[in-house]
Protein backbone atom coordinates (compact mmCIF):
# COMPACT_ATOMS: atom_id res chain seq x y z
CA UNK A 1 0.00 0.00 0.00
CA UNK A 2 1.61 3.74 -0.99
CA UNK A 3 -1.01 5.10 1.77
CA UNK A 4 1.24 5.82 5.26
CA UNK A 5 -0.34 4.26 8.22
CA UNK A 6 0.30 5.51 11.66
CA UNK A 7 -1.21 2.54 14.07
CA UNK A 8 -0.13 -1.35 13.62
CA UNK A 9 -4.05 -1.71 12.47
CA UNK A 10 -4.78 0.19 10.18
CA UNK A 11 -4.53 -1.06 6.96
CA UNK A 12 -7.08 -3.29 4.37
CA UNK A 13 -8.32 -6.12 6.87
CA UNK A 14 -11.33 -8.55 6.28
CA UNK A 15 -14.25 -6.77 7.32
CA UNK A 16 -16.75 -8.47 10.35
CA UNK A 17 -20.04 -8.07 12.05
CA UNK A 18 -17.94 -5.53 14.62
CA UNK A 19 -17.43 -3.03 11.47
CA UNK A 20 -21.38 -2.64 10.33
CA UNK A 21 -22.08 0.66 12.62
CA UNK A 22 -19.06 2.26 11.17
CA UNK A 23 -20.02 0.97 7.43
CA UNK A 24 -23.54 2.22 8.37
CA UNK A 25 -22.61 5.37 9.14
CA UNK A 26 -20.74 5.90 5.56
CA UNK A 27 -23.19 3.81 3.61
CA UNK A 28 -26.03 6.46 4.79
CA UNK A 29 -24.13 9.38 4.52
CA UNK A 30 -23.38 8.16 0.80
CA UNK A 31 -26.89 7.14 -0.40
CA UNK A 32 -30.20 8.22 -0.30
CA UNK A 33 -31.12 4.28 -0.75
CA UNK A 34 -28.91 2.90 1.53
CA UNK A 35 -27.69 -0.92 1.40
CA UNK A 36 -29.12 -2.00 4.90
CA UNK A 37 -27.34 -4.27 7.88
CA UNK A 38 -28.61 -6.92 6.65
CA UNK A 39 -27.45 -7.14 2.63
CA UNK A 40 -24.18 -6.56 4.60
CA UNK A 41 -24.57 -9.62 7.38
CA UNK A 42 -26.04 -11.56 4.12
CA UNK A 43 -22.67 -10.58 2.48
CA UNK A 44 -20.21 -12.04 5.43
CA UNK A 45 -22.45 -15.26 6.24
CA UNK A 46 -21.85 -16.31 2.58
CA UNK A 47 -18.65 -15.81 2.41
CA UNK A 48 -17.97 -12.95 0.05
CA UNK A 49 -14.61 -11.32 0.22
CA UNK A 50 -15.70 -8.68 2.23
CA UNK A 51 -13.21 -5.66 3.23
CA UNK A 52 -12.25 -3.11 4.96
CA UNK A 53 -10.06 0.22 5.00
CA UNK A 54 -9.09 0.79 8.70
CA UNK A 55 -7.08 4.39 8.73
CA UNK A 56 -6.01 5.91 12.63
CA UNK A 57 -8.54 3.34 13.69
CA UNK A 58 -11.47 4.18 12.17
CA UNK A 59 -12.99 2.41 8.72
CA UNK A 60 -12.59 5.17 5.98
CA UNK A 61 -13.61 2.44 3.29
CA UNK A 62 -15.16 -0.67 2.66
CA UNK A 63 -15.67 -3.45 -0.61
CA UNK A 64 -17.62 -6.28 -1.17
CA UNK A 65 -16.32 -8.91 -4.38
CA UNK A 66 -18.10 -12.39 -5.23
CA UNK A 67 -16.46 -15.07 -6.70
CA UNK A 68 -17.91 -17.51 -9.32
CA UNK A 69 -17.17 -19.76 -11.69
CA UNK A 70 -14.36 -17.86 -13.65
CA UNK A 71 -15.58 -14.32 -12.74
CA UNK A 72 -15.57 -11.54 -10.03
CA UNK A 73 -18.18 -8.84 -8.95
CA UNK A 74 -17.55 -6.04 -7.18
CA UNK A 75 -20.57 -5.24 -5.47
CA UNK A 76 -20.04 -2.51 -3.38
CA UNK A 77 -16.78 -0.07 -3.25
CA UNK A 78 -17.44 3.03 -0.68
CA UNK A 79 -15.11 5.46 0.65
CA UNK A 80 -15.97 7.76 3.70
CA UNK A 81 -16.52 10.94 2.15
CA UNK A 82 -14.47 13.07 4.68
CA UNK A 83 -11.85 10.98 3.45
CA UNK A 84 -12.22 11.73 -0.34
CA UNK A 85 -9.03 12.05 -2.63
CA UNK A 86 -6.37 10.09 -0.08
CA UNK A 87 -6.07 7.15 -2.63
CA UNK A 88 -8.36 4.94 -0.57
CA UNK A 89 -10.51 4.27 -3.16
CA UNK A 90 -7.84 3.11 -5.49
CA UNK A 91 -6.27 0.70 -2.72
CA UNK A 92 -9.30 -0.59 -2.32
CA UNK A 93 -10.09 -1.56 -5.88
CA UNK A 94 -6.30 -3.02 -5.88
CA UNK A 95 -7.26 -5.53 -3.15
CA UNK A 96 -10.15 -6.43 -4.87
CA UNK A 97 -8.35 -6.98 -8.11
CA UNK A 98 -5.96 -8.93 -6.13
CA UNK A 99 -8.18 -11.07 -4.65
CA UNK A 100 -9.92 -12.14 -7.63
CA UNK A 101 -6.80 -12.55 -9.07
CA UNK A 102 -5.88 -15.09 -6.59
CA UNK A 103 -9.02 -16.99 -7.25
CA UNK A 104 -8.54 -17.38 -10.54
CA UNK A 105 -11.46 -15.27 -12.19
CA UNK A 106 -10.40 -14.10 -15.77
CA UNK A 107 -12.39 -11.31 -15.64
CA UNK A 108 -13.90 -8.68 -13.44
CA UNK A 109 -17.77 -6.85 -13.37
CA UNK A 110 -19.24 -3.65 -11.55
CA UNK A 111 -22.14 -1.55 -12.06
CA UNK A 112 -21.42 2.19 -11.21
CA UNK A 113 -23.88 5.47 -11.46
CA UNK A 114 -22.98 7.53 -14.67
CA UNK A 115 -23.53 10.09 -12.37
CA UNK A 116 -20.63 9.55 -10.54
CA UNK A 117 -17.79 10.54 -12.27
CA UNK A 118 -15.08 10.06 -9.74
CA UNK A 119 -15.44 6.46 -9.29
CA UNK A 120 -15.84 6.38 -13.54
CA UNK A 121 -12.58 7.81 -13.38
CA UNK A 122 -10.96 5.77 -11.01
CA UNK A 123 -11.86 2.45 -12.48
CA UNK A 124 -11.25 3.86 -16.20
CA UNK A 125 -7.85 4.75 -14.86
CA UNK A 126 -7.37 1.10 -13.60
CA UNK A 127 -8.41 -0.21 -17.17
CA UNK A 128 -12.60 -0.73 -16.89
CA UNK A 129 -13.45 -0.19 -19.90
CA UNK A 130 -17.85 0.12 -20.20
CA UNK A 131 -19.46 -2.74 -21.87
CA UNK A 132 -23.64 -1.91 -21.41
CA UNK A 133 -26.12 0.23 -19.69
CA UNK A 134 -28.94 -1.49 -17.13
CA UNK A 135 -31.52 0.68 -17.39
CA UNK A 136 -33.12 1.76 -14.13
CA UNK A 137 -31.39 0.18 -12.32
CA UNK A 138 -30.54 2.03 -8.97
CA UNK A 139 -33.43 3.87 -6.81
CA UNK A 140 -32.82 7.61 -6.92
CA UNK A 141 -34.84 10.59 -5.20
CA UNK A 142 -36.55 11.35 -8.62
CA UNK A 143 -37.45 7.88 -9.83
CA UNK A 144 -34.42 5.22 -10.85
CA UNK A 145 -30.94 6.14 -12.74
CA UNK A 146 -28.99 3.71 -15.13
CA UNK A 147 -26.30 1.80 -14.34
CA UNK A 148 -23.02 1.32 -16.70
CA UNK A 149 -21.72 -2.19 -16.79
CA UNK A 150 -17.94 -2.26 -16.49
CA UNK A 151 -15.34 -4.74 -17.40
CA UNK A 152 -11.89 -5.56 -16.87
CA UNK A 153 -9.95 -8.90 -18.04
CA UNK A 154 -6.90 -10.28 -16.52
CA UNK A 155 -4.28 -11.29 -19.14
CA UNK A 156 -2.94 -14.39 -18.31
Amino acid sequence: MSAVFKQADDGIRSMGIADLDAIMAIEKTIYNFPWTRGIFRDCLNVGYSCRVLQVEGEVQAYAILSVAAGEAHILTLCVNPDAHRRGYGQLMLDDLLQLARERHAGSIYLEVRPSNQGAIRLYEKTGFQEIGIRPDYYPDAFGREDAMVMALTFGN
